[in-house]
């Protein structure tokens, strides 16, 4: 009995020894088999053929001008460029064409460009000023991460279309009407909604992190208030700045539900035609186009993380004190405070005017108030019509695979901080292994996952799928535990070292010192993280409109992009915004949740 009782204590003892190793290596088994093979599979397609290595698939379309415009020559008459170039001098530099690659990264520049204007003032404000409700406006710069794509694009057509809001509002005040829908303006626009948050988020770090005595140096010394500022404060918010604006460039570069919902194949960008290429069953070329963009966002993401590992925190200082935010008549000739009023009804109409606009939509007919929107999408759940997009199968979906993405992405988030945190010589491949999911666009995951999980691989001679749901939620967990390790991570680094090292000392495994001291410690970074996970889940688009399969697994953000492009379902967009609008409510419950958990995503 007490041999057996010993044997017992001593599999317990090497099972939680276990517990930590072995959890990294089935999260690793995890992430080879829905991400890095499907993804290696997509690159695999684009230069293999018959078996053997060839550059030809890549060099034909890096060698077509519809793809690569006049930069086309460098692939296929490399020579004939000097005598290109002097005829093109010669001819006065007219205009060229640089093809659907060219056009992807221009506007990924502006979309760059107009995220930074419009967040760096968001930041002063932050910074610099106090102001109540100053907190609650900077947790809403998480919104871009918890918010659908697909459902800010719905918001922005109701907003800026033929018969949106803004143009009620003009027609009322007797102007004239804008129309920006497929014009390159919109989709500028939505990206400087989900980017220039970042921007804030990011630049706001620095600002408040910058060492008062050193500007008060600067100043005591004759500096000016301009030349303090350009001199000391400008080349520390220089790298958080480069940052946001790197990071920025990446996510709009990959792009997909905005683009397509608002430019359409007429603006398409690299990843809306790959996944129109999908769609026409060209999955060669698909895979292809997938290869290039995935190398180029991997080498950006690579730049990013290089140049994040170079910079230096100076924290620790005197921050700079905050002014009283006041308002009166004397603020009235303050022209900092009026440039910050008119900066505020900027923001108001490009961040709150889109989701008003879809709610108002949602309610509102050629008559006035209405339900008509939401009883449509009542009747249109109860039809038996073959190919109708059902409401409330879509709601169902999405609340399983997010409850499903749950129960994979928090372990799998939670495994990679303690790696990272506490791993030692592991902590470089943790980190690698989150960051990977980040660089990937959903449409070539996706894809990969079709080629692989979906089509079927054969192992041993079986032929082994996965498809609908099952893909769907492993491919929502992968794109999701990032974020669960971004929130995880900073609190496990915080736990007083101390505490571990008495809880080991006194026998306690590296496991159950986990289990009972550090997790419990952290439990509020877990539950955010978790939410974080469930409204990534939710909104989820890119790789779920690859993978979803009839009624079975389509979700509310595959729904409404149904509904946006089927407007003989409804009068108008209406049925879209009202889909939108209950989808809305469910991202702002996750975000109530995020904000009172004090959820942290730090790219």
């Amino acid at each position: 009995m007490v041999a057996a009782g010993r044997e017992r204590v001593n599999v317990r003892r090497w099972g939680e020894r276990l517990a930590v190793p072995t959890a990294f290596v089935l999260t690793v088994a995890i992430l080879a088999v829905v991400f890095y093979y499907p993804v290696l599979s997509v690159l695999r397609e684009a230069v293999v053929r018959a078996g053997s290595l060839t550059a030809a698939p890549l060099v034909d379309v890096l060698g077509d001008p519809f793809y690569t415009g006049v930069a086309h020559h460098l692939f296929t008459a490399p020579l004939s460029i000097p005598a290109g170039v002097l005829d093109w001098i010669r001819a006065g530099f007219p205009s060229v064409e640089f093809g659907l690659f060219g056009f992807t990264a221009f506007q990924a520049f502006l979309s760059t460009l107009a995220s930074v204007v419009v967040g760096l003032p968001g930041a002063y404000l932050l910074a610099r000023f106090e102001f109540r409700g100053r907190r609650t406006l900077r947790s809403l710069t998480i919104l871009p991460f918890v918010l659908p794509s697909i459902m800010v694009a719905v918001g922005f057509l109701a907003m800026f279309g033929q018969n949106g809001l803004l143009n009620d509002i003009l027609g009322a005040l007797g102007l004239g009407q804008v129309n920006l829908l497929f014009t390159l303006e919109i989709i500028v626009l939505a990206h400087a909604f989900y980017n220039a948050p970042l921007v804030t988020r990011l630049v706001t770090t620095a600002w408040e992190s910058v060492d008062a005595r050193r500007v008060e140096t600067a100043r005591a010394l004759g500096a000016g208030p301009f030349r303090a500022f350009r001199d000391i404060v400008v080349p520390q918010l220089l790298p958080a700045l480069l940052t946001a604006a790197l990071l920025t460039f990446v996510f709009t570069f990959l792009s997909f539900p905005i683009v397509l919902a608002l430019g359409g194949l007429r603006l398409a960008t690299v990843e809306v035609w790959l996944y129109a290429r999908v769609q026409d069953l060209e999955l060669a070329e698909a895979a292809t186009l997938g290869t290039i963009e995935t190398v180029l966002s991997l080498a950006l993401t690579y730049l990013y993380l290089r140049y994040e590992a170079r910079q230096t925190t100076t924290g620790g200082g005197t921050t700079l004190p905050r002014r009283a935010l006041a308002v009166g008549w004397k603020t009235l000739r303050d022209p900092v405070r009026i440039g910050l009023a008119v900066y505020g009804v900027g923001v108001l109409v490009l961040f709150v005017g889109p989701l008003v606009s879809m709610i108002v939509e949602s309610v509102t007919g050629p008559n006035g108030l209405t339900g008509a929107y939401y009883e449509f999408l009542l009747n249109q759940q109860a039809t038996t019509a073959a190919g109708t997009t059902k409401p409330l199968p879509a709601i169902a979906n999405s609340l399983a695979f997010g409850v499903g993405t749950l129960a994979l992405a928090v372990p799998m988030g939670i495994v990679v901080s303690v790696m990272v945190t506490r791993g030692g010589t592991g902590s470089r491949l943790a980190e690698t292994l989150m960051s990977a999911p980040l660089a990937v666009s959903g449409v070539v995951v996706g894809l990969g996952l079709l080629q692989t999980l979906v089509f079927g691989t054969t192992i041993a001679g079986y032929r082994v799928t996965a498809g609908g749901a099952l893909a769907i939620v492993v491919a929502h967990a992968v794109a999701a535990y990032p974020f669960v390790t971004r929130n995880v991570t900073p609190a496990l680094a915080g736990i007083d070292s101390q505490l571990v090292d008495s809880a080991r000392s006194l026998g306690a495994s590296r496991f159950r010192t986990l289990l009972d001291v550090e997790l419990p410690l952290v439990w509020t970074a877990v539950l955010a993280g978790g939410a974080f996970a469930f409204a990534i889940s939710i909104g989820e688009f890119d790789t779920t409109v690859l993978l979803a399969e009839g009624v079975e697994s389509y979700t509310m953000p595959v729904a409404l992009e149904r509904y946006i492009g089927n407007r003989s379902l409804g009068p108008s967009l209406g049925p879209a915004t009202a889909m939108g609008t209950v989808l809305l409510l469910v991202t702002a419950a996750s975000f109530l949740v995020i904000e009172r958990l004090g959820g942290r995503w730090e790219p």
